[in-house]
């Protein structure tokens, strides 16, 4: 920690009769400060100087790091998501894949990251693509991809073929856009998809084109809103949930599906949480209401087959 260097050099402050000598007229030999040269006299400020320059090195220092870790840590997202393309297509002919295999085309000198990427990895082919890793052969650290899972058991919708990639695929897309304040920029889903391993236009083996995907189907289908951003030129476009998503999935759904991705608890997004909570809350009254209805109802129809 740097000390607050010492005032050195200053002269010591005399009283007026005491300029020449003193009141007695007898000369006072000279102070400390007096005999030090002057050179020495400036040292106290070239030391304070030089404190905001060595401040200025620690910040640099402190940015350079920061920024260091950032390109480690979006590397390390760029891996996994090359990982998980790199088991999928592996998946199409059925074949196991080895550790060494994924460690020669994918994950390379980031060897010894492999246990968090792998489970990285094994998270967003669960909770996307509806597929589980299994480790078969723990001798030849060989695996496999399982294709039963679904990612949202409770509400898997037959409009979407039961289809679980394309279901994780809108989660992801829901997500994003409660993520962002209820509203994501056109260019923003692309880029989700990109960092996906995707290409917005070209074929991908399990979702077909996946922009034609979301825009014929997803929207059409009604779970996603499309529209013109207003007063943007040029013209820009964003996608929200569309009345069918507010319908069938909650938001604390989705928000427990964007937690899991990212291993930590709803609660660490204290504002969608709270929003959440709220929708849950609405549903709830909305459900009771229903359920009120129905009642009433069926004793209206009860009571006139009694008559």
């Amino acid at each position: 920690m740097l000390q607050t260097p010492e005032s050195r050099g200053l002269p010591v402050p005399q009283a007026e009769g005491e300029k020449d000598g003193g009141h007695d007229g007898e000369t006072r030999a000279p102070t400390a400060s007096q005999e030090r040269p002057k050179e020495e006299l400036g040292a106290g400020r070239e030391e304070g100087a030089a404190e905001p320059a060595l401040t200025r090195k620690g910040a640099r220092a402190l940015a350079v790091k920061a920024l260091a870790r950032r390109r480690a840590y979006r590397r390390l997202n760029r891996t996994v998501a090359e990982l998980v393309q790199f088991l999928l297509v592996k998946d199409k002919k059925k074949s196991p894949i080895t550790r060494s295999e994924m460690v020669k085309y994918v994950i390379g000198d980031l060897k010894a990251l492999f246990p968090d990427i792998i489970a990285r990895a094994a998270e967003h082919l669960r909770y996307v693509f509806g597929f589980e890793l299994k480790q078969f052969d723990r001798k030849h650290h060989t695996y496999i991809l399982i294709n039963k899972l679904k990612p949202l058991e409770e509400e898997e919708e037959e409009d979407l073929g039961g289809d679980g990639p394309r279901l994780g695929l809108l989660m992801m897309i829901l997500g994003l856009i409660y993520m962002r304040g209820n509203s994501a920029r056109e260019a923003q889903v692309w880029e989700m998809l990109r960092r996906l391993g995707m290409q917005p236009s070209k074929y991908h083996f399990l979702f077909g084109y996946p922009k034609r995907l979301i825009m014929e189907d997803f929207v059409q289908q009604r779970y996603l809103s499309y529209r013109r951003v207003p007063h943007t030129s040029p013209p820009e476009y964003e996608f929200s949930w569309g009345p069918r998503s507010n319908l069938e999935i909650s938001k604390m759904k989705v928000l427990g599906f964007v937690a899991k991705l990212h291993k930590k608890e709803p609660q660490h997004w204290p504002v969608q949480y709270r929003e959440a909570l709220a929708d849950e809350a609405d549903r709830a009254r909305a459900k009771a209401r229903a359920e009120a209805s129905m009642r009433a109802r069926a004793s209206a129809r009860a009571g006139i087959h009694l008559w």
